[in-house]
């Protein structure tokens, strides 16, 4: 279960505004938690913005590498 701040800036992804998101997107990487990548994955996937959806994406990949590091 992902911890209150991750939570906190998922749903942040769904804000209107661009830059709300993109913050969002930039601390979900710092935090670096698993729990966010299937949001980032949606986020890549559907949003509007390809500045977003690249965001997302560099985020949710590296992610997914710090992860697999741990294992």
């Amino acid at each position: 279960m992902p911890n209150r701040l991750v939570e906190y800036h998922i749903m942040r992804l769904k804000d209107k505004s661009m830059d709300v998101r993109l913050r969002s997107i930039t601390e979900l990487r710092l935090l670096g938690d698993p729990a966010a990548l299937e949001s980032l994955e949606e986020l890549y996937r559907a949003d509007p913005e390809p500045e977003v959806r690249k965001a997302a994406q560099e985020a949710g990949r590296e992610i997914f590498l710090k992860n697999q590091k741990k294992d």
